[in-house]
């Protein structure tokens, strides 16, 4: 137990799994902090409902190249709003990562919000939630040793006529109190890690929708069903897919701006689902690790927390795909569903066209000569 509870406060403390803040909240908070006297310069933190309205206040970038937005685009799918941009955190000045939930507490975005905990130190989230769940069970099983041993206690001085222990008393209603907690947060964690929920995710489940930009084909138009967008955006807001040879915002669009063009189709899941369920077990790995002893030893981070992909933030259940069939979202391509635009296979892909034309260069001239011979 203390040798959870030791990991789960480093972890709170030194990697609590926070969105870096965007330059306009770093700016702000430099600003804050020089206007106010020494004596009164405290962490500004904010109230109220953060996420009740997305683009209040400080509302989002509209730099087609505003840093972090290709992070969005790049994936296959994503959580966005309505318009199809990525939500926006107007007190951290960033787009929010998928699952991601600004703590008025600590005035931070945290990726996997659970809940915020004094009694460990900080805000529960992305990376230390597995810790969580292994400090509440070992914290459990000590209190049920400490009752049992209360009890047998409490009975034999009982039953040999010395009477009740007023210390032996005190101790047992204190570890049936904490026990009760413990057991209680143990249970009610484990079934969020089985249902690849957080506090947050139950809290709305029941009548939030997940709006998803999913990846389509390029030249896909808008339709009843769904909205369009393109990405990357333009300037002036133009969501079109750029033609070779076009002018606009960006410059001339040449091959490069074509293959990293990504067009997403805006669509809604339905009340209480849950795109990230991918079943009880699946579940319970990817926050507690791959066999027993990552969930029993706080020796390795959960898998979420280090997952990488492609495809998504967090990897993806079955109703990612009801969804997909739901509205009859045209599939990629292969060249499209294979290809990651990187400035090696640019330059490769660059380098053989211009052999190519050498060679038809040095076809065109041989043929010349040949011909002058005749």
């Amino acid at each position: 137990m203390l040798l959870t509870y030791i990991r789960l406060f480093l972890v709170i403390q030194l990697n609590p799994g926070v969105v870096p803040l965007g330059q306009r909240a770093i700016w702000r908070l430099e600003k804050e902090e020089k206007e106010k006297p020494s004596w009164r310069r405290h962490k500004h933190k904010q109230t109220g409902d953060i996420e009740a309205n997305a683009y209040s206040n400080v509302g989002p970038d509209d730099d087609p190249d505003s840093p972090g937005l290709e992070s969005f685009y790049s994936k296959d799918v994503f959580i966005c709003e309505s318009d199809g941009k990525p939500r926006w955190c107007h007190s951290c000045c960033t787009w929010k990562p998928d699952r991601a939930h600004h703590c008025s507490e600590i005035d931070r975005c945290v990726k996997k919000m659970d809940h915020y905990c004094p009694w460990v130190g900080g805000i529960v989230g992305e990376t230390s939630f597995k810790y969580f769940i292994q400090f509440t069970f070992y914290a459990s099983l000590c209190s049920i040793v400490v009752i049992t041993a209360c009890a047998v206690c409490t009975r034999q001085r009982i039953y040999t006529g010395h009477g009740l222990d007023g210390f032996v008393v005190a101790i047992l209603a204190l570890s049936g109190l904490l026990g009760f907690f413990a057991v209680t947060m143990f249970i009610t964690s484990a079934r969020y890690a089985l249902q690849n929920m957080t506090n947050i995710d139950y809290l709305k489940s029941k009548n939030f929708v997940h709006n998803l930009a999913i990846r389509v084909p390029r030249g896909i138009q808008s339709c009843e069903k769904y909205k369009v967008v393109t990405y990357p955006i333009s300037k002036s807001g133009d969501l079109a897919t750029p033609l070779p040879g076009d002018v606009g915002a960006r410059g001339v669009a040449n091959e490069r701006d074509m293959l990293a063009t990504r067009t997403f189709a805006v669509v809604k899941t339905e009340l209480g689902e849950n795109p990230w369920d991918l079943g009880f077990y699946r579940n319970w790995k990817s926050v507690m690790g791959n066999n027993i002893i990552d969930w029993l030893l706080p020796l390795k981070d959960s898998p979420c927390a280090t997952y990488e992909n492609n495809e998504s933030f967090y990897e993806m259940g079955p109703i990612y795909l009801r969804v997909r069939e739901r509205f009859r979202l045209p599939h990629l391509t292969d060249d499209e569903k294979g290809f990651t635009t990187s400035k090696k296979e640019l330059s490769s892909k660059s380098q053989a066209k211009e052999r190519k034309q050498k060679k038809q260069e040095q076809g065109s001239q041989d043929r010349a000569h040949g011909s002058a011979n005749l």
